[in-house]
């Protein structure tokens, strides 16, 4: 059955590119509501679709027609994916979600906070019935046909401190919240300084981001996986994922990819009416799906 909140939950925190304070309310709603973000501060609503998406390298932007935008949603949509919630009106103060500590687990803790109720109505899931792929240079997006979503993904990096990357996860029965709910964004130091030279990840700072410089990890504490980079890409591939509209049954596959290659991949997929179909979800098909059954047990304990 299709999910929403039981109640409502507030997230507080600033933009990692603006840097501006922002407050968030995720709020129950109805069947077949799908995910809408209401911008409380122009009235204006934006549906958490796909084709919504524009284009933008350092995070998931959407918009609606009139052009009111809400930035970096990939960490709240994985975390509503991964507690299998289809439904909910996210009202927000400003234009861009709250990076809070860089992860979703926080997300996460506050929708199990907050409690999941089922609604009298399927699931649907778009399963993939052909393999879809975009390229560009070495960087790679594939969809390919499986009884429930993987995620597969590679990343190489020349700071030694990151390296080789690679990790895959079956995504069902909570496995998002166990293995990637914690996982923190990443980037190197050059990087740092260069955005904020363009004005960017003015919100940035060593408590919400991994920061890498050669061979040392700068952010106090280090890493909470050893593999934690290529673990936050799953977590970014499966917020970006869920912008499909409806659970996905299967395997995707990264290599280098992120938010715009996910993104042209479903551009891709939707094109093609022979690569996929959406279906009612039978008990058996709705166990596999992520976020089926997760509890705060799940939840990784944050040092």
């Amino acid at each position: 059955m299709q999910q929403t909140l039981t109640s409502d939950v507030i997230f507080e925190g600033v933009g990692l590119h603006s840097g501006a304070p922002v407050r968030m309310l995720l709020r129950a709603a109805p069947a077949d509501h799908g995910v809408v973000f209401l911008r409380t501060d122009l009235d204006a609503r934006i549906l958490a679709r796909w084709d919504f998406v524009v284009p933008s390298k350092l995070c998931t932007l959407v918009a609606n027609a009139a052009g009111a935008t809400v930035s970096t949603i990939e960490h709240i949509m994985a975390a509503l994916a991964g507690c299998g919630i289809q439904n909910t009106l996210i009202e927000i103060d400003g234009p861009e979600v709250p990076i809070l500590d860089g992860s979703a687990a926080q997300f996460v803790q506050g929708i199990l906070d907050a409690g999941i109720t089922r609604l009298a109505a399927p699931v649907r899931a778009i399963r993939i019935l052909k393999t879809v792929e975009v390229r560009d240079g070495d960087a790679v997006a594939r969809l390919e046909p499986s009884d429930m979503l993987e995620i597969d993904f590679e990343i190489d990096f020349a700071e030694a401190a990151i390296g080789r990357q690679s990790k895959s996860l079956n995504m069902a029965n909570g496995a998002f919240v166990r293995e990637l709910s914690d996982s923190r964004t990443f980037c190197r130091n050059s990087d740092v300084m260069m955005m904020r030279q363009r004005g960017l990840a003015l919100g940035g700072t060593l408590e919400n981001a991994i920061v890498f410089e050669g061979d040392r990890v700068l952010t106090p504490g280090g890493l909470r996986y050893r593999d934690e980079p290529v673990r936050h890409k799953m977590l970014d591939a499966l917020g970006d994922l869920a912008l499909a509209g409806a659970p996905i049954l299967g395997r995707y596959t990264g290599v280098r990819a992120g938010h715009a290659m996910t993104n042209r991949l479903l551009h891709a997929v939707f094109a093609d009416a022979s690569a996929w179909i959406e279906l009612d979800c039978e008990s058996r098909t709705s166990g596999k799906l992520p976020g089926v059954g997760v509890h705060h047990g799940d939840l990784p304990r944050i040092s």
